[in-house]
């Protein structure tokens, strides 16, 4: 019993970390908030039960699937094409995983260099850099520096229990900060329902929606890749071999079909998370399951995911910021670990090309980048010599 209460604040701490990201795609695409949480925390043991608890990530809802959600949920209101199309998604990820399950991953891997992987496990936090900086900490700049310097030293110089908890510190210091200040909207606590429960919606599949929102599975399936390469820094463990990618996608998708039908986004694992991993170095996947709950308490009442919805994003802009940096610093510490030589000219520019593919194309970029990378690692010859390799 000890341990489950002791474990609450390190749930909470990955419920802030995916909170702002999970319910903005639902505020972009007309789909209920309260849903997306559900369908997150129902997706989130779906995979884990999957993956036999061994990949400690959490899922949440998938950006790359905005434009298509906008329009048949909010300009068409056609809810039950969108969770035709998710059914399609997931039909895509069923497909993949069958694939590697016989071809086997390892062939897979082999063709998937250090000098790809390192680069594009750090765009996955270089190209947040955008929402945490521009999009969320610009708006009160005190505010966000408040709320990083608070987590920076609990993470730094805070005793040992501190340092487990240095987001909800954080968290807590900027958010009474801004309430000094008067940036908190608590008439948004007042005004939420106390009980919300979310609706099943059926299927309406049409050729348009399927082809329009399928092929896009395969873009969210190499960010999966992506964010098990940052996963796999981080914890030590390969979790591409045990319990095997093949598994991861099947989770994936088993959770993008259930949070289909009762009204939410695409499901997909998430890099803020990681991000938290990666700050407490505490792995467990029931710490996760935890924060799966949790969001599932939220979408059913309304006020406790209000008091978190108050949380100004300038708050959560300062916490991200060192989130994201903690997620691109690990693509850099690959490279050094792998000893990939960037006295290579081919190396170069290769990480070079990533990089500006994967922080500048707003949508999609990490997976155009990956792609981008393995095809002149594979494809453009190399010239240089012995000794700048």
């Amino acid at each position: 019993m000890k341990k489950f209460f002791s474990a609450i604040p390190l749930s909470l701490q990955h419920l802030f970390a995916m909170f702002g990201a999970t319910v903005l795609v639902p505020a972009l695409t007309g789909l209920d908030p309260g849903s997306a949480l559900i369908a997150s925390g129902l997706g989130t043991l779906i995979f884990h039960l999957i993956t036999r608890g061994k990949v400690p990530t959490y899922l949440g809802s998938s950006f790359a699937f905005i434009a298509p959600l906008a329009l048949y949920v909010g300009k068409l209101h056609s809810p039950g094409q969108a969770v035709a199309g998710l059914i399609s998604v997931s039909i895509v990820y069923a497909i993949v995983s069958i694939i590697i399950s016989f071809v086997g991953f390892e062939k897979v891997r082999k063709v998937i260099p250090s000098v790809v992987v390192g680069p594009v496990v750090s765009i996955i936090g270089l190209s947040l850099a955008t929402t945490a900086v521009t999009n969320m900490a610009s708006t009160h700049w005190d505010v966000a520096i408040v709320s990083l310097l608070a987590a920076v030293i609990a993470t730094l110089a805070g005793t040992k229990v501190i340092r487990l908890l240095p987001l909800i510190i954080g968290l807590a210091i900027g958010y009474a900060y801004a309430a000094v200040r008067g940036f908190v909207d608590f008439d948004v606590i007042a005004s939420a329902p106390i009980f919300a429960l979310p609706h099943v919606v059926m299927p309406e599949f049409t050729w348009v929606v399927i082809l329009g929102m399928a092929p896009i599975a395969l873009v969210t399936i190499i960010e999966d890749l992506g964010h098990m390469f940052v996963l796999n820094e981080i914890t030590g463990k390969d979790v591409t071999k045990s319990p095997g990618f093949s598994s991861i996608l099947w989770g994936n998708g088993i959770a993008t079909l259930i949070s289909g039908f009762i009204g939410g986004p695409a499901q997909t694992t998430y890099a803020e998370n990681l991000g938290v991993l990666a700050i407490t170095r505490q792995f467990s996947s029931r710490i996760i399951q935890g924060a799966a709950v949790l969001a599932i308490l939220l979408g059913l009442f309304g006020k406790v995911g209000a008091v978190i919805q108050s949380i100004p994003v300038a708050v959560m802009g300062g916490i991200c910021i060192l989130l994201f940096g903690m997620i691109a610093a690990m693509g850099i510490r690959h490279l050094l670990e792998e000893n990939v030589s960037l006295a290579n000219m081919k190396n170069l520019v290769i990480v070079a090309i990533i990089f500006i593919i994967g922080v500048g194309y707003a949508h999609n970029g990490i997976a155009y980048a990956t792609i981008a990378g393995l095809l002149i690692y594979w494809l453009v010859p190399d010239f240089t010599t012995k000794n700048e390799r």
